[in-house]
């Protein structure tokens, strides 16, 4: 099966975005500093920072928390993701704004989801400044309703990252993700949930030590204190946040051009959901490095991290790879198999 098969066809969104990248940028001037696919807005201020900006949502993760019955989630989900978003340019977030829709407001599920969003927030430094709530029938039906943010940072001219100064040789560190994080759920929907065998939310389905809506709703993670953390020790000249497109479509968002990397698969554990849903529809495991993010959420490209000082770290990465020479048309080239996943 093939995230095409559930709904969602990647292919088909990048070509639509690149018609629209000349619209897009007929606006700017000359304070935009980012550009189309970067994973945060670069706006240059007159004292040499830049606000950075991000807006996003949680997708079909919505039709499992309602399924299950615990919304409140993905309200530190949205929040989370954005922070994350932003974090890949060295942004620290200033405010965030919601958008809820629905089609008939329920008031225990907009309290539970925007009490989430704001512990979120507290926990970001990030003030939740503004939101607009809007009911909808005829366009969401039943208990379904949305929900986006959007997010604003600011960096400094000397902590801006932008990927450039990437070079052959560097390594990549990750960190650990919850689970699928925001992304892939239309997939993990349909191979889990829907079809003649459907698995019941409230079970574990054999190796995940807990149960299924437990490994679904996991929360998005904050990367902010980890990467701020690491950047006390050492001089990041990279970051990439894991998200739709998984490995193959994000990493080279912040590579130089000339430039490739190679991950060794065997490097850290692949959770046991991503086993499960590999198992359960037949995934290629290709489509499941561009689909997930197999237990790595957040990648940082670094040169010259002395290891012997991770345990001074409360949350220390992985070192999962390295930066080399771009050959051919392939840029994220995977050493060895994943534990857990069969090729």
């Amino acid at each position: 099966m093939k995230y095409k098969d559930s709904g969602v066809d990647i292919d088909a969104a990048q070509a639509a975005l690149r018609r629209t990248r000349d619209a897009i940028r007929s606006t700017w001037g000359e304070r935009v500093a980012s550009d189309v696919g970067n994973f945060g807005g670069l706006f240059r201020m007159p004292d040499g920072s830049h606000l950075v900006s991000s807006i996003d949502g949680v997708g079909t993760k919505i039709k499992v928390a309602l399924a299950a019955g615990r919304v409140g989630g993905v309200g530190a989900d949205i929040v989370h993701h954005c922070v994350d978003d932003i974090l890949v340019q060295g942004a620290t977030p200033l405010f965030f704004l919601d958008y809820f829709a629905a089609g008939t407001l329920r008031g225990d599920h907009f309290t539970s989801v925007v009490e989430r969003m704001a512990q979120a927030c507290r926990e970001n430094g990030c003030a939740l400044i503004g939101g607009e709530t809007a009911e909808m029938p005829g366009v969401y039906h039943g208990e379904d309703f949305d929900i986006a943010g959007c997010i604003v940072g600011q960096v400094g001219s000397d902590e801006l990252i932008t990927g450039e100064a990437i070079r052959e040789g560097m390594e990549l560190w990750g960190w650990a993700s919850t689970g699928l994080h925001t992304n892939g759920f239309s997939l993990a929907r349909r191979v889990l949930l829907e079809g003649d065998d459907p698995l019941a939310l409230d079970r574990d389905p054999g190796p995940l030590g807990q149960s299924l809506a437990e490994a679904l709703l996991a929360v998005h993670r904050s990367y902010l204190k980890p990467v701020q953390q690491l950047r006390a020790q050492c001089r990041i000249a990279g970051l990439c946040h894991i998200t739709g497109g998984g490995f193959y479509d994000n990493i080279p968002r912040v590579l130089p051009e000339d430039l490739a990397v190679e991950i060794d698969a065997a490097s850290w554990p692949v959770l046991p959901i991503f086993t499960v849903l590999q198992e359960r529809g037949g995934i290629e495991v290709e489509e499941m490095r561009r689909v997930f993010n197999l237990g790595i959420g957040m990648i940082a490209v670094i040169d010259g991290l002395d290891s012997s000082r991770l345990a001074e770290l409360d949350d220390p990465p992985l070192r999962i790879g390295r930066v080399v020479a771009q050959r051919g048309d392939l840029r994220v080239r995977f050493l060895n198999s994943h534990p857990g996943l069969t090729d």
